[in-house]
């Protein structure tokens, strides 16, 4: 059984192994330890990763990148489109709604979904993988960003899927890094919480999360990004700087020139890594366009005051953690920085500022996520005995169940009532399972979605399901019990619905009169009578006494009544599962 761990980012992926010694980060074929993200698609062939990044200069049209920015994201998502103009190749609209990149590849030109070619880049990592472990490569844990949504996550699975993968838990990029920061610790205090926080700024984006660690445990106290704050974000100040002043100085616009914007960027790149070693450095680039050679110079200073609207924004996740943690800046005794882009000075003096103490790097900037990943994988795998370490992760959003009251009703053209509870609050546990019990007399549908709609831009709708139909007395309301699972990866699914059923059971009087006859009941606490039509139509509890994989057991010490499991959508065969929409 294979024991790896893969890191893919929105510009490099990095694959970690488990061995007997610990966990190694694995070479490519060009003895590099990262992997470019890139998948250039050519006349005969396509080339993956090191060999896709050599091809991009020459074939910037077909060659594809960022693919993390396009997993899962609906074409008219304003995040996407605004990402789209920097990029060089063609994407469109697919007939379901979701993006369709297209690139010329063996001849002919070819569409490709975005879970495809990221099929493509873990099929090229599983191969690394294989090579240097000289064996199959199946179980693996996969990270992704906190603020990936279900659809995305879905996404992800799907791609591994395509890849031969079989992923035994997507694992949030900050929670990875604060499994390889803890494991390792062995003064972790028993009583008292050492809170850590980590800040994980990347190419794309920004994630911090507040970990509280104990010897042998770490639990996610609360979590924050920002999607669209990172280092590429630097390298555009830099483009759009330069790029107007060669316009300027040299009557060339980069804009009309993909292979020409594709070098600048580069090369902008590569200036911005200068510029925090160094207080000043030049910018110069042969033939850039139109046969021309250009030079440029800036300082550190000149560098920052463009990048002013992009350093005010750092703050915000900083604080927004610690509002969901619930501490004070004072209660945070360490800060563990990570990612490419947290070497920029200007960035480093703000979060010192902000958290009144110095910024510690003891991990690796670029490799911690992968080791966290292949570091869950050894846990969740029976083939590597790990220290015993706990995990408590959390969720990072609200999700609610949204139904139409039984006894709604439509008067004077208002809507229906429609009815909502929250059924996993943010900073809820992975996993988790909660049992609501409605009262209907026929088939009705639930919907599952996120509770703040505003962050998701209206697509806050995660999925659908109709239960039914069944049979009740005529003039009564069936009670049926609805189970909704959160997983170990982060997805929100209805996983059961159960007819319940009450039946009378004769129970031998004991003369022990101590010992009361315990009653046959249902989800309902004891003495509770379904409700009126005027009263709520739905209980919901946590699935307590009932072990994950499970949909059966004793919940709050009392024996549930014989249980007829409810047909679903619009089969004849009992036990059906729900269709999710």
């Amino acid at each position: 059984m294979s024991v790896v761990g893969f890191d893919f980012g929105n510009e490099s992926c990095i694959v970690a192994v488990a061995r007997q010694r610990g966990i190694d980060v694995v070479l490519n074929d060009e003895s590099k330890r990262e992997t470019p993200a890139i998948v250039c698609f050519g006349e005969k062939q396509r080339f993956i990763g090191t060999a896709g990044a050599a091809s991009t200069m020459m074939n910037p049209k077909n060659a594809i990148s960022q693919i993390k920015r396009l997993i899962g994201r609906k074409f008219s998502d304003p995040e996407l489109q605004s990402d789209l103009k920097s990029l060089p190749f063609a994407v469109t609209e697919g007939p379901d709604g979701f993006p369709l990149i297209h690139a010329r590849y063996l001849g002919e030109l070819r569409t490709f979904t975005p879970i495809q070619v990221l099929g493509m880049l873990f099929s090229d990592l599983k191969g690394i993988a294989e090579k240097n472990l000289n064996a199959a490569v199946v179980d693996c844990c996969i990270g992704i960003p906190v603020y990936f949504t279900d659809i995305q996550r879905r996404a992800v699975l799907d791609a591994a899927m395509i890849a031969g993968l079989h992923p035994l838990r997507l694992l949030h990029e900050t929670t990875a890094t604060a499994l390889a920061y803890g494991i390792y610790k062995t003064d972790l205090p028993e009583n008292d919480q050492l809170n850590v926080a980590f800040v994980d700024l990347g190419h794309s984006s920004m994630q911090v999360c507040i970990a509280g660690f104990k010897k042998g445990q770490l639990k996610i106290l609360g979590h924050s990004y920002d999607r669209n704050l990172g280092g590429r974000d630097f390298d555009e100040v830099l483009f759009r700087h330069f790029a107007a002043k060669f316009k300027e100085e040299y009557k060339i616009d980069v804009y009309q020139n993909a292979r020409a914007c594709l070098r600048l960027r580069a090369a902008c790149e590569k200036l911005k890594k200068v510029l925090s070693a160094n207080p000043e450095a030049p910018l110069n680039i042969e033939c850039l366009m139109e046969e021309k050679d250009v030079r440029g110079f800036i300082k550190r200073e000149e560098f920052e005051q463009i990048s002013a609207p992009i350093l005010e924004r750092v703050k915000v996740p900083l604080a927004k953690a610690l509002a969901d943690a619930g501490l004070a800046v004072e209660n945070v005794h360490m800060v563990e920085v990570v990612g490419g882009a947290s070497r920029i000075p200007a960035v480093v003096k703000i979060m010192t500022e902000f958290f009144g103490k110095e910024l510690r790097r003891t991990m690796n900037a670029t490799e911690c996520v992968a080791k966290g990943c292949a570091l869950q994988c050894a846990i969740l795998s029976p083939t590597f005995k790990v220290r015993e370490f706990q995990v408590h992760e959390s969720f990072p959003f609200s999700i609610s169940l949204s139904w139409k009251g039984a006894s709604s009703e439509v008067q004077n053209g208002a809507a229906e009532n429609q009815q909502s509870t929250v059924v996993f609050p943010k900073g809820n546990s992975i996993p988790s399972v909660k049992a609501l019990t409605f009262f209907r007399s026929g088939t009705f549908t639930v919907d599952v979605q996120y509770t703040d709609d505003s962050e998701f831009q209206g697509a806050a709708k995660i999925s659908t399901a109709m239960i039914g139909p069944f049979q009740c007395t005529k003039g009564e309301r069936a009670k049926v019990k609805v189970k909704a699972r959160l997983n170990l990866h982060g997805i929100v699914s209805i996983e059961s619905a159960t007819l319940l059923e009450e039946e009378e059971v004769e129970v031998p009087v004991t003369s022990d009169p101590a010992k009361e006859v315990n009653k046959m009941d249902t989800d309902e606490q004891p003495g509770s009578v379904p409700p009126t039509s005027g009263e709520a139509d739905v209980n919901m509890q946590d699935a307590k006494g009932t072990a994950e994989g499970d949909a059966t057991g004793v919940e709050n010490g009392v024996p549930e009544s014989t249980d007829k499991p409810v047909q679903m959508e619009t089969d004849n065969k009992v036990g059906r599962p729900v269709q999710l929409q």
